[in-house]
Order: C-alpha cells, then sequence, then structure tokens
C-alpha cells in the first residue's frame, strides 16, 4: 500500500468516526430532551395515562377547593358532592335521560340534514373551479351572519315546534361544513391528480380514487370541529321555546337557582362531545389508517 492510499484510509476512518461520533452526541441529546416537550413524538404510556388523569381532575379539585375556601355562596357555586347527588336524583326522575334524549335528538338530526347539503357541495367546490366560483359568494356571505339572528323567521316560517331547533342547527352549521370540506379537498397535492391522469384516469376515475379517499380524515375532522357549534346552537334553540332538552333544563334551573342541575347538564352536554368526538376519531382511524396521529 502506497503512502497516499494509507493517508485516504485514515482520513476515511476518521471521518467515519467523526460521523459516528456526532451521531452519538445527537442521541445523547435527544435522550437528555424532556419527554414532555418532543415534538410530535411518543411519550410513554404511563406518561399519557397519567397526563390524562391529571387533565379531568385538575378542574375537579379546583372546583372542590374553592367551594371549601368558603369565599363563594354555596348558592351560586354548590359542591361537586351536591352536584352528583342532583345528577342521580334527576336521573332517577327520568328527567335527565329525557333531556338528553331530546337534545342529542334535535342536534344528530340537523347535522345530519346539513351534512346531506354539504359533503357534495364541499367535494364539488374543492374538485372543480366552476362549482367553486359558483357556490363561494353566497355561502362566504351567508355563514358570516349569526345563526341566531335567523331564530326569529323559523319561529314565524315553521312555528315553535321541533322544525325551528332542526332548522337553527341546519343553518349553524352547513355554511362552515361546507367551506371546510372544500379548503379540505382543495388541498389534495397537484401531483397526485396529475400523476392519475398521466396513466389514464378520467376526471370521475381521479375524484373516487385520489381526491376522495384523501379528503376522508380532514373531513372528519371537520365533523369533529362543528359538532360543538351544532351543541351550542341546540341549547339556544331550547333556551326560547322547548319543554324538554337539555337547554331548557339549563334554563329552568337557573330560574329557581337550582345551580347543581345546570352543572349536571354542562357535564353530561361534554360527556357527549367527547364520547362523539372519540368515536369519530377511531372512524377516522378505521377508514384512513395512514392518517392515524
Amino acid at each position: 500500500m502506497t503512502t497516499g492510499e494509507a493517508e485516504l484510509n485514515l482520513e476515511s476512518a476518521t471521518g467515519a468516526a467523526g460521523e459516528t461520533s456526532s451521531a452519538r452526541a445527537r442521541q445523547r441529546k435527544r435522550r437528555k430532551q424532556s419527554t414532555f416537550w418532543r415534538i410530535r413524538d411518543d411519550i410513554p404510556r404511563r406518561v399519557e395515562v397519567s397526563l390524562i388523569v391529571l387533565s379531568l381532575a385538575l378542574p375537579l379539585l379546583t372546583w372542590t377547593l374553592v367551594f371549601l375556601s368558603g369565599q363563594v355562596n354555596e348558592i351560586f357555586l354548590p359542591s361537586p358532592w351536591e352536584s352528583a347527588r342532583a345528577g342521580y336524583d334527576m336521573f332517577a326522575s327520568g328527567n335527565l335521560l329525557n333531556d338528553t334524549r331530546a337534545s342529542s335528538q334535535r342536534v344528530f338530526l340537523g347535522f345530519g340534514i346539513g351534512l346531506m347539503f354539504a359533503i357534495p357541495i364541499g367535494l364539488g367546490m374543492g374538485t372543480f373551479r366552476s362549482v367553486r366560483a359558483l357556490f363561494e359568494p353566497v355561502i362566504g356571505m351567508i355563514r358570516y351572519a349569526p345563526a341566531t339572528a335567523f331564530i326569529p323567521l323559523l319561529l314565524i316560517w315553521l312555528g315553535i315546534g321541533e322544525e325551528p331547533k332542526v332548522a337553527l342547527v341546519v343553518i349553524g352549521t352547513v355554511f362552515f361544513n361546507t367551506v371546510m370540506i372544500a379548503n379540505v379537498v382543495w388541498q389534495v397535492p397537484s401531483e397526485l391528480i396529475k400523476a392519475s391522469q398521466t396513466l389514464g384516469a378520467g376526471s370521475f376515475g381521479v375524484f373516487r380514487r385520489v381526491i376522495f379517499p384523501y379528503a376522508v380524515p380532514g373531513m372528519i375532522d371537520t365533523f369533529r370541529v362543528n359538532l360543538a357549534a351544532a351543541w351550542n346552537l341546540i341549547v339556544v334553540a331550547e333556551v326560547l321555546a322547548a319543554d324538554e332538552g337539555l337547554g331548557f333544563r339549563i334554563v329552568r334551573a337557573g330560574k329557581f337557582l337550582h345551580v347543581e342541575q345546570i352543572f349536571v347538564a354542562i357535564v353530561v352536554i361534554g360527556v357527549i362531545g367527547v364520547s362523539t368526538d372519540i368515536g369519530l376519531r377511531v372512524l377516522r382511524d378505521r377508514l384512513a389508517p395512514w392518517s392515524q396521529e
């Protein structure tokens, strides 16, 4: 071996050793990084469960401490155990189940009717510029009008039955769902569409095999976001004209200062919302496993 070859081999070995040393340094630095502040990295299951428990326990603990401090009158802030007892009484009497059923039926019916319009129009707006130009101006204008502004009209047109309550949910969610679905579809990479067209796929084939599957996860996440708005609207609707429902129960309890019943209704709405959100996440992961967080 010549002297030049020996020097070259020595430099290569030195460079490889340096790269290995740098990699080890990066690994050590990564290990020293706080588990809590890892960007999008998995955290130990034990830590994740602990944080979830803390998230649920902290509000309850704060509520208990504020009550025990005596700084707030019991009339305005009942204890957690008084609210739990009120919830049991409402459940035993059947009022809680009837109210939950009535509100849930209105929310999901109105939201479902809205999706019947939002999904096809949103998909069309996100796929075709012509459809977007046709619908975007009018939808963009209407969606900025507060849904509650339509309540007097709905009461005049539809009366005080179930129809105006369901219609309010439809009006309050359909336009936002439409625009958000269109934006999700519009974000499908152009490279995928062009590649499919290059391989001979027509417009329907590109939509069915590329655009729609790619947009499914984002569409489900859109539903997760806007279902919260539907619950807000149904509470407002039941305040005006209803004889059952969680919103009706909140207003009725407020009139007689039954604050513990108000807390029960709020907790029930939260539990339904979280359960629905988890269900939609599971559905999203089943339909589009590549989109799992």
